[in-house]
């Protein structure tokens, strides 16, 4: 009797160790602060569970940033496609109030988020596709769960290059100006004078250039130089456009590049609007 008083005594002790071993791993969907943001929308296009998993096509970052009155960053969460709370940031604030920014954008870096009046993009990690959430919040003692919608703020150049790119043409140079590499999250406009670049190598193959920018203004106007280059730098054909854009819309910039004679950009010609599903128009112009 005593021996088997022992074996059950022996096995309870294994049982106990074993729930002391098990731990629940904690709910990944439980806040982790009083302040909890889910990206529900990019515009038209909704971000739900569904679409999470194929973001890449929209953006691949999402950064969120918390700022006190006075504009000085308290908290920021960057994140990257792939990660488990893609979408989902939660903090832990003091009462008070607070301004909340959320950006998606597909940049290679994230963008200095130090001030909300001038969050900067650079032309290392490029400019891309990008979303903007920003409004004032008040926290108190009951915890907030706040659903987002993000709104594009860049205006795109599609540059179209309809003849073949000769073949040593090793590079092609985008460099432009009138817009801004950097925005005011109180607006979503362009806040400094940028010179943005983008840089394409081995160019052949591709007939299409896609340059994002921050306008200082719903509309306005880029000047944009494009120099192809061979493999030692030297200049093959050389450029210079002046291109009208609007925030949210699609510009088709589209001609021969390589051949014919360069024309005036500044005399008229015939524009085309269509409506695109994802962006809110899109013009086609001539060069």
């Amino acid at each position: 009797m005593k021996s088997i008083q022992i074996s059950l005594f022996a096995l309870l002790s294994i049982v106990i160790i074993s729930c002391e071993k098990l731990s629940l791993p904690e709910d990944a969907s439980k806040p982790k602060g009083n302040l909890t943001l889910t990206v529900n929308q990019l515009d038209q296009i909704p971000f739900d569970a569904s679409t999470r998993a194929v973001a890449s096509d929209v953006c691949t970052r999402l950064n969120f940033a918390i700022y006190n009155t006075e504009g000085v960053r308290i908290k920021q969460i960057n994140q990257k496609v792939g990660d488990s709370e893609f979408g989902i940031a939660s903090f832990q604030l003091n009462p008070g109030t607070y301004q909340i920014v959320a950006l998606a954008h597909s940049s290679s870096g994230n963008p200095t988020m130090t001030n909300p009046a001038k969050i900067q993009f650079t032309n290392a990690n490029g400019y891309t596709d990008t979303f903007l959430y920003s409004d004032e919040i008040s926290i108190d003692e009951d915890p907030i769960m706040l659903s987002l919608t993000l709104n594009r703020i860049v205006a795109l150049c599609r540059f179209i290059i309809n003849d073949a790119i000769p073949s040593d043409v090793a590079k092609l140079d985008f460099e432009y100006t009138g817009g801004s590499g950097a925005f005011d999250a109180a607006t979503g406009l362009g806040c400094v004078k940028s010179t943005q670049r983008m840089n394409i190598e081995s160019p052949q193959g591709q007939n299409q250039f896609d340059l994002y920018t921050f306008l200082h203004d719903l509309m306005g106007t880029i000047h944009l130089k494009v120099t192809a280059k061979d493999i030692d730098e030297n200049e093959i054909q050389k450029r210079e456009f002046d291109i009208p854009l609007q925030t949210n819309q699609i510009t088709r910039f589209t001609g021969t590049f390589f051949s014919g004679e360069s024309i005036p950009t500044s005399r008229s010609t015939d524009v085309s609007v269509t409506i695109n599903t994802k962006w809110s128009g899109e013009t086609t112009l001539t060069y």
